[in-house]
Formats: C-alpha cells, structure tokens, sequence
C-alpha cells in the first residue's frame, strides 16, 4: 500500500450500524484530539432507528481552525458490511479503508457498485480482539485507540479519558475498556511499522487549543438561556430540540431554572406564556412538526403582548419527515405563523458565538417589545461541535424591563411606540388583566372597532423601534466584490470556506459572501450590498428559497440564481465551490471532491 501521508487536514469517517458505539467513539476522540493540542470538527448524519441502519460521524482533526463539514474522507473505519456501501460516493482513491476482514472483503467481492483499489483496505482485528478482552462491546473503544494512536495522541490523555468516561461502571468494566484502548494502540502502531502500510501524519498541535471551549450549537444555544436568567423551559421532546431541553434541565438546579415536560406542545407553549406573565422569563423548544401545534400559542402571545423565545430545531417536512436530518425549511413557518398582524423577530444563528450572543439578543428583545422572538437552528447545527477560544460573556447585560404597578395600572396602555410598561401579578398595587380576545387599555374583553383599529396600530407600530435593532448581515470574502452568495443559519462555514478557497484559485473573481444571522426583519442595508453585485446566488437547505423569498418581499429585490439542496443532508465545501465555479462559467475547473452529478434532492435555479 502507498504512504498514505496528511499534513494539515484530515478528515476521519467513522461508520457502522445503530447500536455499535459510533458515538462512544466520537466522545473519546473529540476529546482526546482537543486534549493533544489539534483543532476539531465533528459532525454526524444517523437514522432514526435504535438498531441497525447505517449511521456516520465524520472528525476533521487540523493544524488550524475548522468549522466545516466536507464530503472529503481520508481515513474510514468501517464497523459495518454496509458502511462502505453507504459512504461510496465519498471515497476516493486517496481513501484508506480500515475495518474487519469481514467487512472488507464483502466489498471487495461485491462488484456491482463500482471498485475501490484493493490497496486502499486495511484489515484490522476489531471483532476478534473485543471477544479476547470480553465481547463485542469492546470494539467501539478498540476503534477509538487505534485511530488515536494513528493521530499521534498520547497514550495517557487517552488512558485519563477512558477513566473518566468509564469509572462510575465499576472497576472491572473500566479494566477492560483500559485494556481494550491499549490494544487498539497496539494495532495503531502496527499499522504505522508494518512495512507497505505506512501512514504518516504531520499534524501540528498548539498547547493553547487545549484550554478551548469544546462545544456544539445546542450547548451554545443553552450557555446563551442561563446567561439571559431564563427561568422556565416547557417542551416536549422531539428531534432535534431535544438535546436543549437536556441541556437546560440537566444546569436547571444550579441555575435556578424549572424544566417542565408537558404532556404535548399546546400545552408547553401555554405553560411558558404563562411562566413569563408571571415575570418569569421563558422559552419553549420544538421541531418544525411540533411547532405546528404551538401556532395558537404565537397568536395568544401576540394579542397578550407577553414575551416569549421559541427555538426551532429544523429537520425535513412535512409532518413527520425526516426526524434525524437537516434543512432549512421552517423559516415561512416562523415567519408566517398566528393569526393576525403582529411583530415577531427572527434569529438564525451560524457559529457558536454567533448562537450564544443572538440567544441573549432574542431573550432581551422578548422582554424589551412583548413579543415572541425566534431561533432557528437545524440538525446540522446543533450537533456539530468545534473548539472555540471562549465565549463573549462581556458582551451579556441583562435589563430588567418589569415596572411596579401602581392602583391605576393599564396593561394595554397606548404609548407613541407601542410599548405599554410591563407589570406583572403581585408586583405593585396595580390589577394586571390579560385576555386572549381583542381588548381595551385595561384589558377587558372589547368588541369596539374603534378600540379594536388602536390596538392593532398599538401592536403593529413597535415594527418601527425593532427595525433600528435588527442585526446587520456580515460580509466575508472579497470587499469589493463583483458577485455575491448569500447564506443564513447553519451554511454559513461551508458557504464561507468554500469561497475563500475560491477565491484563493481565482482571486480575479473577486467573490463576496453575505451571511444573514437575523432573518427577519430585514437590515436596511440588505438592497445596498444587492445592488452592487453583478451577480447574486443564494443558497439554501429548502426547496422554495425561502429568504430569497423574503429578501423580495423585504427589498423588491428578485435573486435569480438559487442553489437549494432539500435531501436532508448540509451543504459541504466542496459542494460550495464546486456550484460556485460551476455558476461563474468556469469550465472543467472541479474541486476534486464533489461528484458533478447533481444529487437528488438538489436544484439549481
């Protein structure tokens, strides 16, 4: 077998079916490749079943910063027969196949799906070594010890994460799994000895990475509720807002925080709505299928004027769709959901600073303007962990918005801006009346049209106020460039990486990327960067084009060119540029790591 030999960037697939540890083993190497100095990126693509299936985790391990998912794969370990299958049209000929012989040689005689050079297969013995230490439970740890030892990550950080990670199952267990990582070292370091399987890394590791902040967007998202006090969570589960909900009630305790897990989302919207006119500040978090039952809620917050921050894990639709994938399909639903006319904001964060700082904007926006505030996350995000630096902590001041109420205390008091001053029960001498039909100052049920045609101008006129705080969509790549791409939420790093490639090939191009982290309303210098490009490409994780949608609606400006890709799966770098070159007329110009054929699920408009 050829050196197989990276020097800066490797990308690690790790494969196999539901139920055989692939996370086990995703923990350990985040870890240990943090741990040892390297940047990381991990993210996943899995099936929405407990067993069997295929199901991938994808580690790129660098010498410099990565926050970005690539269709490239380096190094695979295959856990599964059908792993390799399932991953095919990712490999290429640099990829180096390692797994059991079983699992090799099931691709190496199967012929129908196209050949994979015999030189490119490692066979290792995972299955039989699990059982010589005590079964095949074993082998997810015997995977993670051989590819920390092909990473070069030192035998004690990894034997110090076993420990950890393996302690509370009693001393026996942990002496196996200890047992299983050396063995799995063992195999590493044959392969590196052994003479025509050579593999080299050169991979260089910084001392500063290790004190870094290992996280992904849901801990993001939740680091952002306890840093604005949110004080009440009401849910119920459903992929991929689950993990928020844990991570919120898992801190709830130290936080001051009451989780509840309502019976379904009615009622955990309602629940929130009234936590927070109780003055408790309050978030709810839901899929696109789950929200579709809170919309009622959106209303009832709208007509109350009670502030509320609702997340939004996007996933495939309609209905039940695709419980375990990605997409960017829930923005019309966000934007468009309640009946009636009021304000709403809309967030849809793309880097981990970026979720932690917009979280604590939508909380304060909430509280500021009595209105509900949105986060729209995906999947793809929220699962996704890289290393940070650290947090803007100095950026968070939490305001205090609630006034005490006097005797004579009007909930819906008309104000020049529509902001009446916010009482709450039991705080001041003031009765504050809430109802959910159309109502007068004081809050009494009304059917005077007057009345009626002042509290919707009451409501509608706070657009005025929010429009002057809305975030203004940042420019990346070329300053003065000649054409634009435009991405919002999760896009942002692959849309990012794969132009500054771009542009580092063609820097005659002059390419710009504008990335929107707030997605309604609109910054008013959306039309400006517009108008000044000669060509606009958008692209997005949805059919319709969504923000396209929106930015005419916004501007009147009509994007023609649209690259909407809807299979449930990201966008990945190489995909990036090669649409990007492929749109700029650039003929026979391929990146070398996406298929040219256009996949299904993926238009180009």
């Amino acid at each position: 077998m050829p050196v197989f030999q990276i020097k800066e960037d490797i990308s690690v697939v790790l494969c196999g079916e539901a139920g055989q540890g692939i996370q086990t083993v995703e923990t350990i190497l985040a870890q240990a490749v943090k741990q040892s100095g390297y940047n990381i990126f991990s993210t996943k693509e899995y099936m929405s079943r407990v067993r069997g299936g295929q199901n991938s985790t994808e580690i790129r391990v660098s010498s410099h910063r990565v926050a970005s998912y690539v269709d490239r794969i380096d190094l695979l370990l295959a856990l599964s027969s059908g792993a390799i299958n399932h991953l095919r049209n990712r490999i290429s000929s640099d990829t180096l196949i390692m797994g059991d012989t079983e699992h090799i040689n099931s691709v190496k005689n199967d012929k129908t799906g196209g050949n994979i050079p015999d030189s490119n297969f490692i066979e290792i013995p995972l299955m039989e070594t699990a059982q010589e230490i005590g079964g095949p439970i074993f082998a997810n740890v015997i995977a993670a010890g051989a590819l920390s030892c092909l990473l070069n990550i030192p035998k004690e950080i990894f034997d110090g994460l076993i420990s950890d990670m393996f302690t509370r199952k009693g001393s026996e267990i942990l002496e196996k799994d200890l047992k299983a990582g050396e063995a799995g070292y063992k195999i590493g370091i044959r392969l590196m000895e052994s003479e025509g399987n050579q593999i080299q890394l050169s991979l260089q590791g910084q001392s500063s990475v290790r004190d870094e902040l290992l996280i992904n967007g849901t801990d993001a998202v939740g680091l952002g509720c306890l840093a604005s006090e949110c004080r009440f969570i009401s849910s119920y589960p459903m992929t991929p807002s689950t993990p928020l909900q844990n991570f919120l009630a898992s801190n709830a305790h130290e936080f001051e925080l009451i989780y509840e897990q309502a019976e379904d989302e009615i009622a955990a919207i309602n629940m929130a709505l009234g936590a927070s006119y109780a003055g408790a500040r309050s978030i709810v978090a839901t899929s696109g299928s789950g929200f579709a039952l809170m919309e009622e809620g959106v209303g009832l917050a709208g007509m109350i004027e009670t502030p509320i921050v609702i997340y939004i894990g996007q996933r495939p639709g309609p209905a039940v769709g695709l419980p375990t994938r990605t997409s960017q399909e829930d923005l019309n639903l966000a934007l468009y959901s309640g009946p009636g006319e009021f304000p709403r904001i809309i967030f849809s964060p793309g880097n981990l600073e970026d979720a932690f700082t917009l979280t604590h904007k939508a909380f304060d926006l909430a509280e500021k303007y009595q209105i509900p505030v949105f986060i729209l996350s995906d999947q793809y995000f929220a699962d996704c962990y890289y290393n940070i630096p650290s947090l803007p902590l100095e950026d968070v001041e939490n305001e205090n918005y609630l006034v005490k109420t006097t005797p004579e205390y009007k909930r819906y008091l008309i104000t020049h801006d529509g902001i009446t001053p916010r009482g709450i029960p039991g705080y001041g001498d003031g009765l504050v009346i809430v109802d959910s039909d159309e109502h007068d100052e004081e809050g009494h049920i009304t059917e005077d049209l007057e009345i009626r045609t002042h509290m919707v101008n009451k409501r509608l006129i706070k657009m005025e106020q929010i429009r002057k705080e809305v975030v203004a969509p940042e420019l990346g790549g070329s300053e003065d460039y000649q054409s634009l791409v435009i991405g919002w939420g999760s896009t942002y790093w692959p849309i990012r990486e794969g132009v500054e490639s771009f542009n580092k090939k063609y820097p005659d191009q002059k390419l710009g990327f504008l990335h929107f982290k707030q997605v309604y309303p609109l910054h008013q210098s959306v039309a400006e960067y517009l108008e000044k490009a000669e060509d606009v490409i958008i692209l997005e994780n949805n059919a319709q084009g969504q923000l396209a949608n929106i930015i005419k609606l916004e501007t009147g400006f009509e994007i023609q060119e649209k690259l909407l890709k809807y299979n449930g799966m990201p966008f990945s770098v190489e995909e990036v540029e090669e649409r990007i070159i492929k749109f700029m007329g650039i003929a026979n110009e391929g990146t070398g790591g996406y298929d040219e054929t256009m996949d299904a699920g993926e238009v180009l408009k």
